[in-house]
């Protein structure tokens, strides 16, 4: 006789958490691929300072992304931005800098050793 009662109680359980978890299984993949862009790893991007040029001489990035200069001239540059938001102080010949893009916004940048050397960042 106890096992005509468990049956009820067990299919009663079973509907529950059918009832549960139902809405997890359809709903799982759509939170997943919504998500997913959130959780993008950050990018590494280069410019190359040679010729005293930067090149690219305008990027655009994304929070949390890092922006490496290599320095491929025979003499020293800086990156200094125009508000001072970041500096790399002196450069040498053959040796680079990295920045991560912590705050959003558009950051003009200069050699402060070659004031004819002008690049752009912009931060999204």
């Amino acid at each position: 006789m106890a096992s005509r009662c468990a049956a009820p109680r067990n299919r009663t359980l079973a509907r529950v958490l059918l009832a549960c978890t139902m809405p997890a299984a359809i709903f799982m993949p759509v939170w997943a691929a919504t998500s997913s862009h959130a959780l993008a790893a950050p990018k590494t991007y280069v410019v190359t300072i040679e010729n005293m040029q930067f090149n690219p001489s305008t990027l655009t990035v994304k929070r949390g992304d890092r922006v490496v200069w290599i320095n491929k001239d025979l003499f020293a540059h800086t990156v200094t931005a125009d508000t001072h938001a970041f500096d790399s102080r002196s450069i040498a010949a053959n040796a680079s800098w990295s920045y991560e893009a912590a705050k959003a916004g558009s950051y003009a940048y200069g050699c402060t050793f070659h004031p004819t050397m002008h690049g752009a960042l912009s931060v999204q």
